[in-house]
């Protein structure tokens, strides 16, 4: 069966710079499992890859849709596929880098086709809500308690898909993904970069301050513009960490150093909500970090685990 190697973890971990490391040895691409950095002009408040970065190692699943746009975790997957196996008929293993979690369980334990975005239906959920705070995901817990149960009552956007599952099909959210999700035909080599709490969230602090600094206000500013005549409403691209902050900072909302505040508190919740998910997922060999900063010393103790756990030669 054919290889597909998956290098994930939480946000500011370090997952880039030994991935490029990875790619270079293997001679192979790499491809993106972040459901932000699919976006086009969202570069810097999504960590991408730099210019020179990409030059290095080709990368796919980045600037594929602009920000007006909507994606769903199925069209990933359709676009994902065809780039898998035009890499392995050159003979290459490809590398899946990120830390979007509904990604990565797509590819390996699958996912069904639900019923297409219905944006009427949508809004009207979306006023209900408005109306009574909570609504929703009471409204969920009786359409599809078992999706209730696995839904933060906050995360109105995964109830809000939940419910119109269950209002436009047959059968409700929790039901189809059981009797239609399939994982892709490869052998999934899963690779999970970890760090201690304390460090990790130090190095979110950093990064974050690195992005105001290279320009994050201004590529909000340019997002906005971009998006404003957009009748959908919220953006899914707009409720990427940073962006919301900085959007409410430039439309008035809040001061600027509160809304640098609020991205590097969010940054870190979004952290142990990931090591959260990624910990309940089963055949990740965790590779602990801590107190490493140089992607070579990285690479090397991934390169063991797959050596050794895997049986695969890297050269």
């Amino acid at each position: 069966m054919n290889k597909v190697i998956i290098i994930l973890g939480p946000t500011g971990v370090g997952k880039t710079g030994v991935s490029l490391l990875l790619a270079k040895k293997l001679g192979t691409d790499i491809i993106s499992a972040d459901s932000m950095q699919i976006y086009r002009h969202m570069d810097i408040g999504t960590a991408k890859p730099t210019p020179d970065e990409r030059a290095m190692v080709k990368h796919h699943m980045i600037d594929i849709v602009g920000p007006r746009e909507s994606y769903s975790t199925g069209k990933y997957i359709d676009a994902v596929v065809p780039i898998i196996e035009g890499l392995h008929r050159k003979g290459k293993i490809p590398i899946v880098v990120g830390g979007t979690g509904l990604y990565i369980k797509a590819m390996t334990r699958g996912i069904f086709s639900g019923p297409s975005a219905d944006w009427s239906l949508r809004e009207s959920l979306l006023d209900r809500e408005k109306a009574e705070n909570g609504s929703l995901y009471m409204y969920l817990g009786e359409l599809d308690p078992e999706a209730a149960g696995k839904i933060t009552p906050n995360d109105t956007r995964r109830i809000i898909r939940a419910l119109e599952v269950s209002l436009k099909s047959a059968s409700n959210i929790s039901d189809m993904q059981k009797r239609f999700t399939q994982p892709l035909p490869y052998e999934f080599i899963k690779i999970g970069l970890s760090r201690d709490r304390k460090e990790l969230y130090s190095l979110i602090e950093k990064r974050v301050d690195e992005m105001i600094a290279n320009g994050l206000e201004e590529e909000v500013k340019n997002v906005l513009h971009l998006i404003e005549a957009s009748s959908v409403s919220p953006l899914p691209s707009m409720q990427a960490i940073g962006y919301k902050e900085i959007a409410m900072y430039l439309q008035g909302g809040i001061p600027r150093d509160e809304a640098v505040r609020l991205i590097k508190r969010g940054s870190k919740r979004y952290a142990k909500r990931q090591f959260t998910w990624f910990r309940k997922e089963e055949g990740i060999s965790w590779v602990d970090i801590t107190g490493i900063s140089d992607n070579s010393l990285i690479l090397d103790r991934v390169c063991d685990i797959i050596e050794t756990g895997y049986n695969m030669q890297i050269s």
